[in-house]
């Protein structure tokens, strides 16, 4: 009898999942139809068949012969070469047990052997299989020389050189490095069990090249012939996401794709436990390794949980430990440097190269991806990378130009230049309506900590500041003023601007705050980091389960520690932000700077409206008086409500004066825009911009909720 393993490729599989019969099923049932009772169907999976045929049926060329005709009747030649791979194996075998195999698996686990020439039948091979271009290798960094990251050298040797080439994840290197030392042990022991029995905890957050690493993880046990990985397709990745309700049953389509054991080769399996990293105690989460162990033998089972504290990962390692052995790796989120090599790296993809001065304007743009509290790593470095791909070649070809290389003034067209770049920080204050009264104590803080630089023996100050104020009262231009006036005055070396509210810092799972909020700081070190509604933070109770303290209490430990090297604000509305201070008596000491932010009167609401009008709008000039009568008759009521958003109110009633005289425009055909009075009057009889509702209880447009 001969054993066959017949697998195919997963992607391939899934894009075939509209079809009336899965091709496992089609296949096995047309293998039976032609080779009738000589066959035999030991198991299938959603990817693979594990099958005997009598030996009356032909040798072992004949039969894969025969399998691969009836796959490219069914489908196509083309498709059998590039997504089928047959492996065989004569009956009560054990893979890799013959002297010829072990001897070739040792030479690659030494390096000694570039490739496996193998046979495309044979286990002790790579089933013929060309792993070609790995996927995603490139966007954690190249291979060091000038052949495209993640080539398609299939030696042990090549795999090792592709992941140490890969930016960052230490741990996961020097496991990739013991797998390989610990290879001919295995092999010559046949001791294949102990890779198969062990599991790994991969801590790692979203966006930081998981796919990549699993991929990487899975080309290189397939160079080592432990136990084939007969695809690096057959890399499956399942989120389990958390239900309370009894009936349901979460973990059912992680078991129900994954088979039982009985073949000779093996897959990948990452499964996301982020939402089950606090009830490991749990019944169904019990049940469900009790399952999971049983099929232990034809999968390599990997759990990903985002980067938390060792301490944390620890505990759900020994939670899981009393059922498995359970080994982590970390991934810790890339800093400053390591960014910018997996952009470099990206842009080499593309044969494009990026000058010094570039990266100044580069990181600002990161910075800015990052205000908002969504940033995607290694997929947004891509998604900035490409932009800029895209605005170059295009300005190449309206100029003519056949230039790849990348400069400062290439990067300022992928970035959100403020209109007054060019010009000084004091310069914005004098141009911010109400800015002269913020100049002065800016003034003064600023001389504090230059005497304090520049005298010996005199203690260096705290910098970090407090902005008291209700919202659109300028607390965040401000704030980007003072991260501009800090770099021109040599205070601080950077001095971009990073913008979060206080729960951006709360992790979802426990043990994540912590470095999550470390994390938010190190990118800001050298620049400011501004953190609106930061009272949030603290809720004046002592609920456990609030992330908020542990996030505060990160946060103070890094405002100490980096007290010369980072500018933390923190605003909010004056009483809740005394009642976060009073929450926490050293984070009141660490943040000795206050600069309060009162409502704009009804003048300066009038003088922001025309400051948007600027230059950029023609008008007619029966409009001003328009404006101006309007907010001149704001009620107090409004003016002095906590809740009244100030000057994002004038923004958006400028706005939809605009968008008013744009449909205007439009539907008449009229070329010159222009502003008119008429715009302007039909955009405040909408229902938030009018105060006839003082009294509903249902908020609106230009309040805060």
């Amino acid at each position: 009898m001969l054993k066959l393993i017949i697998s195919l490729s997963g992607s391939w599989v899934l894009s075939h999942r509209g079809d009336d019969v899965l091709p496992v099923d089609l296949l096995a049932k047309k293998i039976v139809a032609h080779f009738g009772n000589s066959v035999v169907i030991e198991d299938t999976g959603l990817t693979e068949i594990v099958l005997s045929v009598n030996g009356e049926s032909g040798n072992k060329d004949e039969i894969i012969s025969i399998i691969k005709t009836i796959f490219s009747d069914s489908y196509s030649a083309d498709e059998a070469n590039r997504v089928l791979s047959i492996q065989t194996e004569e009956a009560g075998g054990q893979p890799g047990a013959s002297e010829e195999m072990k001897k070739k698996a040792e030479q690659r686990a030494s390096g000694s052997s570039s490739e496996s020439s193998g046979d495309s039948g044979s286990l002790g091979g790579l089933g013929g299989f060309s792993f070609g271009k790995l996927g995603g290798f490139g966007d954690l960094g190249g291979s060091g020389d000038d052949s495209p990251s993640g080539c398609s050298d299939r030696s042990t040797e090549g795999c090792l050189k592709e992941i140490d080439a890969l930016v960052g994840a230490e741990e996961f290197k020097a496991l990739a490095r013991e797998i390989v030392e610990i290879a001919p042990q295995i092999i010559k022991n046949g001791t294949f069990d102990v890779l198969s029995q062990q599991a790994y905890i991969f801590s790692i957050n979203d966006g930081c090249g998981l796919t990549t690493y699993l991929h990487a993880l899975a080309k290189l046990l397939a160079s080592l012939n432990i136990r084939n990985v007969s695809n690096i397709d057959d890399v499956i990745e399942q989120v389990v996401r958390f239900s309370a309700d009894e009936r349901d049953d979460p973990f059912g389509p992680v078991l129900n794709n994954m088979r039982f054991g009985g073949s000779s080769s093996m897959k990948i399996i990452c499964i996301d436990i982020c939402d089950w990293m606090s009830k490991t105690n749990s019944s169904k989460f019990k049940e469900f390794f009790a399952e999971l162990t049983k099929r232990m033998s034809s999968y390599i089972i990997i759990f990903r949980v985002p980067f938390v504290e060792k301490d944390v990962l620890s505990q759900l390692k020994n939670a899981i430990n009393d059922r498995m052995f359970v080994r982590t790796v970390s991934f810790p989120p890339f800093n400053h440097d390591e960014l910018q090599a997996c952009a470099a790296a990206e842009l080499k993809r593309y044969d494009f190269t990026i000058s010094d001065e570039a990266w100044e304007g580069f990181h600002a743009r990161i910075a800015e991806e990052k205000r908002d509290g969504r940033f995607y790593g290694i997929n947004t470095i891509k998604k900035v990378v490409r932009e800029l791909l895209y605005k170059k070649q295009l300005s190449n070809a309206r100029l003519g130009k056949d230039d790849n290389h990348i400069s400062a003034e290439d990067i300022s067209e992928i970035c959100t230049t403020p209109q007054d770049a060019n010009i000084s920080g004091y310069e914005m204050l004098d141009h911010m309506i109400g800015g002269e009264a913020f100049k002065n104590r800016i003034n003064e803080i600023v001389a504090q900590i230059e005497f304090a630089r520049s005298t010996p023996g005199a203690e260096m100050p705290c910098i970090h500041m407090r902005f008291l104020g209700n919202p659109g009262t300028g607390k965040t231009t401000v704030a980007r003023i003072v991260g501009k006036i800090f770099r021109e005055k040599g205070i601080l070396r950077i001095g971009n601007f990073f913008e979060y509210s206080g729960r951006d810092f709360c992790g979802r799972y426990i043990g994540e705050t912590a470095p999550k909020t470390a994390t938010m700081c190190r990118d800001a070190y050298g620049s400011v980091l501004f953190i609106d509604e930061a009272y949030s933070l603290y809720r004046g109770d002592d609920n456990e389960r609030d992330y908020g303290r542990e996030a505060l209490d990160t946060l103070i430990a890094e405002m100490e520690n980096h007290r010369s090297d980072l500018v933390v604000i923190m605003a909010g509305y004056t009483d809740e932000m005394n009642t976060l201070m009073e929450g926490n008596a050293g984070l009141a000491s660490r943040m000795p700077y206050i600069i309060e932010f009162p409502n704009f009167t009804r003048e300066e609401l009038y003088d922001i409206f025309v400051s948007m009008i600027g230059d950029k709008y023609k008008y007619e000039e029966s409009m001003l008086p328009a404006a101006k009568e309007y907010f001149m008759n704001i009620p107090d009521q409004v003016i002095n409500s906590k809740e009244f958003s100030n000057a994002r109110f004038v923004r958006n009633l400028f706005e939809r004066t605009v968008a008013k005289a744009s449909m205007r425009c439009q539907l008449n055909k009229i070329e010159e825009f222009t502003l008119t009075q008429n715009d302007f009057e039909r955009s405040i009889i909408d229902r938030e911009f009018t105060f006839t509702h003082l009294n509903d209880k249902k908020p609106h447009i230009g309040f805060v909720n």
